[in-house]
């Protein structure tokens, strides 16, 4: 089946469970789930059940698509994603946004864990995307083209919205939350990096780094869906004093970020 076909199969099937327009999506990554549980008259539907919808291996990525109402709109959530280094192609993983422009949604809100390389920030801060390096050995554009998904070469010389980042800054100021702005680069994974290349990474412009995002947001462009990006830093990749990555110890300071995210999220979404 060619990528067209998918994502009117899929949209199809979406369809026929969603009975409102849907105002925004978000992409809930590492740690970052709370927002699901702020939902009104939702229903949920497991990422195995929907054709063509990859799925995740990662045991704190549930893997669940929800849908509801949130601060007075129609919302659709992605709790968890799947991550090339778990052998997905990228094309499947861009899947899911070109659904998401097929299902007539305004704006993409993309979420993750990020390692913090500014060493001027700490763990816990949020950072918000205002643009990306991307050090992915493949991407969802790669192979034939098709003009009714997305144009052939997309412009990537404002990848994230700069009115959503604006108004997800004001929501950020509205509630006192430090919102930090900087460069995320993605890597392939699912190692950590070493000293050398956190080093590299900084030099060459980046403030964070993680293992995803970038291709999402690709297809976004792509495709024409207004997208921003916020990452929570969950640890400090100093090359100079690196440390032993802590799963848990992430995972605890992402659900302590969560909570500033959802009233971030909240407040963006009812203000738009």
């Amino acid at each position: 089946m060619n990528l067209h076909a998918k994502i009117l199969e899929t949209t199809a099937f979406l369809n026929d469970k969603i009975s409102t327009d849907i105002d925004t999506a978000f992409i809930l990554g590492t740690g970052l789930g709370g927002l699901v549980n702020e939902l009104k008259n939702s229903f949920t539907i497991p990422y195995s059940s929907i054709p063509n919808f990859p799925g995740s291996t990662v045991d704190f990525h549930k893997g669940q698509l929800h849908v509801g109402n949130l601060a007075g709109k129609s919302v659709i959530l992605m709790e968890g994603r799947s991550h090339f280094y778990e052998g997905s192609s990228m094309r499947d993983i861009g899947v899911p946004i070109w659904v998401f422009k097929a299902l007539g949604v305004k704006h993409l809100i993309i979420s993750g864990a990020a390692g913090g390389m500014n060493l001027a920030w700490s763990k816990g801060d949020l950072m918000m995307l205002n643009d990306h390096i991307n050090l992915l050995p493949d991407n969802p554009l790669i192979g034939p083209n098709d003009e009714r998904i997305g144009t052939r070469f997309p412009d990537m010389s404002a990848p994230y919205s700069s009115q959503l980042n604006s108004d997800l800054k004001a929501a950020a100021d509205k509630h006192g939350i430090v919102l930090r702005e900087g460069v995320y680069v993605a890597a392939q994974g699912p190692m950590l990096e070493t000293a050398a290349e956190y080093a590299f990474l900084r030099k060459i412009g980046a403030d964070a780094v993680g293992m995803s995002t970038v291709p999402e947001v690709i297809v976004a462009n792509h495709c024409g869906l207004p997208c921003s990006a916020i990452v929570v830093l969950t640890d400090e990749c100093d090359p100079q004093n690196l440390q032993p990555i802590d799963i848990p110890e992430l995972l605890k300071i992402a659900g302590a970020a969560d909570k500033e995210l959802v009233k971030l999220f909240k407040t963006f979404i009812s203000q738009n």
